[in-house]
């Protein structure tokens, strides 16, 4: 990662779990080295100062880890959307199609950290216990209400990539509690695996079938809109340019079948979106790991997305 794409906890080389006074400390190691005075870069310099203004502020600080230590805004021409490297969510682009001169497919392998958490001289961005974790939070109640519908909701999706998705994809990391970078909301789930990265949200609806088209959920002459992740994937694909992301919407079934609701992909309406699907819970672990182990070194764990990830749960 190049200097001026490295989030503020990298330019004063402290973890993303630093106390007040590593930042102090790693501040003043910093400024020694790179303040012109003493042959360093003014433009460093400037750097490192504001990385120090910001993350020794409390109140800075946190309004720099729920933007996930995004810079400014890129601009998005018109049509683009995911990162090229990504195949359509719910696709079935298997990794364990071998083709002639393709490398093994990765994604079963014991985790590889990038950078490694034991390079001598440095400081990890993540303790290593934390960043050996799959599982980061759980949901839990937000504001005044408990909402135990949707914490229970949310925890069938816990349960489902824990028990179907984790164990297949030794490296893949889920953090369960997002602040939406798009607006005041959360993004229920997020999974991360090499330089891939999925945004979950739930929904607990009847058994029975529904016709998905691109916008709405229809039953029963009933129309359901599903939680709107589009605009938040687009956002955090900006955020994240190095990253493939897309969304996925799980529907649960009242009795816990994997297979229920059934549902039915209709051609897509006028401004239906591709970045979202939305499917079954069945769907959703299969989709998941053809996702995941389907991208680029899929046993790695990306440590400063991670971090950056960690920092904005609420």
């Amino acid at each position: 990662m190049t200097q001026g794409s490295s989030s503020h906890y990298e330019v004063l080389r402290v973890a993303a779990t630093a106390t007040e006074r590593e930042i102090k400390v790693a501040y003043r190691k910093a400024a020694r080295t790179s303040h012109p005075d003493h042959g360093g870069d003014a433009a460093t310099f400037r750097q490192v100062t504001l990385a120090y203004e910001t993350l020794i502020d409390p109140q800075r600080r946190a309004a720099y880890d729920r933007s996930y230590a995004a810079g400014p805004r890129r601009s998005r021409a018109d049509g683009d959307e995911a990162h090229f490297d990504a195949p359509a969510a719910g696709s079935h682009a298997s990794a364990t199609i071998h083709k002639p001169g393709t490398p093994r497919n990765t994604s079963g392998d014991a985790p590889v950290y990038v950078p490694p958490l034991d390079t001598p001289g440095t400081v990890p961005l993540l303790p290593p216990e934390l960043a050996s974790q799959q599982v980061h939070g759980m949901p839990r109640k937000r504001g005044i209400f408990g909402a135990e519908a949707r914490i229970q909701r949310e925890l069938r999706t816990v349960q489902l990539i824990s028990r179907q998705v984790l164990p297949a994809i030794p490296a893949a990391r889920l953090i369960n509690g997002l602040q939406s970078p798009a607006d005041n909301s959360h993004i229920d789930h997020a999974l991360l695996s090499g330089y891939r990265l999925a945004l979950i949200g739930s929904m607990l609806l009847p058994k029975g079938a529904y016709a998905w088209d691109g916008n709405t959920l229809n039953h029963g002459g009933r129309s359901i809109a599903p939680p709107q992740l589009a605009h938040v994937v687009r956002r955090m694909q900006d955020i994240f340019p190095e990253l493939n992301v897309t969304g996925w919407t799980v529907v649960h079934s009242p009795d816990g079948n994997l297979h229920e609701p059934v549902i039915d992909r209709h051609r897509r309406s006028h401004g239906g979106s591709d970045l979202v699907q939305v499917v079954n819970a069945a769907g959703l672990a299969r989709g998941l790991k053809d996702f995941l182990s389907s991208g680029p070194a899929p046993n790695t764990v990306n440590v400063p997305v991670l971090a950056r990830l960690l920092r904005g749960m609420h």
